[in-house]
């Protein structure tokens, strides 16, 4: 499913007493996020696995994936205003893999992030932000590995907003949890992604 025609609503969680009005939890992000390639993303994705330990945990939120494969950052940010027409309490914002596998400068794309937050806090001022960071392989040079990599510590660090490390922690470069383009997870390889995850998000929520 390709977005901004729909956006994939992933679960609902809660007691009788809070589901009239839940939380929204939004994954904003690329392929990622989409579950490209995997044979159901509704519920192999990580943002699916991250829906489900919510309903488990019995927590008042709803999952939103607004995932869109091939996104960069520039994308996003032309597209956030359209996601944000929605409640969001609580925003995971996964982008920037697509900018690096194309060498786009990443001051550009440390700029891009920062509008998306930007745009999110306007337009939702309570809503906390969640920023996951992304490697890009030595393949691409050093100087621009290390570039890159630095953008997301900074942008968490100077917008306030809390850091996944590297989404794909454990996963990147391990064949075997891996889709044989090696750059998207598997099945198995997302759920190793959704423990990352979870263990930023849970004290969140």
């Amino acid at each position: 499913m390709r977005l901004p025609v729909s956006l994939l609503l992933l679960g609902l969680a809660g007691s009788p007493l809070t589901a009239a009005t839940p939380r929204t939890l939004v994954f904003f992000g690329d392929s990622l996020t989409a579950g490209l390639g995997l044979e159901n993303p509704g519920v192999e994705s990580y943002p699916a696995l991250i829906a489900g330990k919510i309903a488990a945990a019995g927590l008042p939120w709803r999952v939103v994936n607004a995932g869109v494969s091939g996104e960069t950052s520039a994308g996003g940010e032309r597209r956030i205003d359209w996601v944000l027409q929605q409640p969001v309490d609580l925003l995971v914002l996964e982008l920037g893999a697509n900018d690096g596998l194309r060498g786009i400068d990443p001051a550009v794309t440390e700029a891009n992030l920062r509008a998306i937050i930007g745009r999110v806090h306007a337009s939702h001022p309570s809503a906390r932000v969640v920023l996951a960071g992304m490697r890009m392989p030595p393949s691409l040079g050093e100087d621009y590995e290390r570039a890159f990599a630095a953008i997301f510590p900074a942008v968490a660090r100077e917008e306030h907003v809390a850091l996944i490390p590297f989404l794909l922690e454990g996963v990147g470069g391990r064949p075997e949890l891996n889709q044989a383009d090696g750059m998207h997870p598997t099945a198995a390889g997302d759920a190793v992604v959704a423990e990352t995850v979870w263990r930023v998000l849970r004290p969140l929520l």
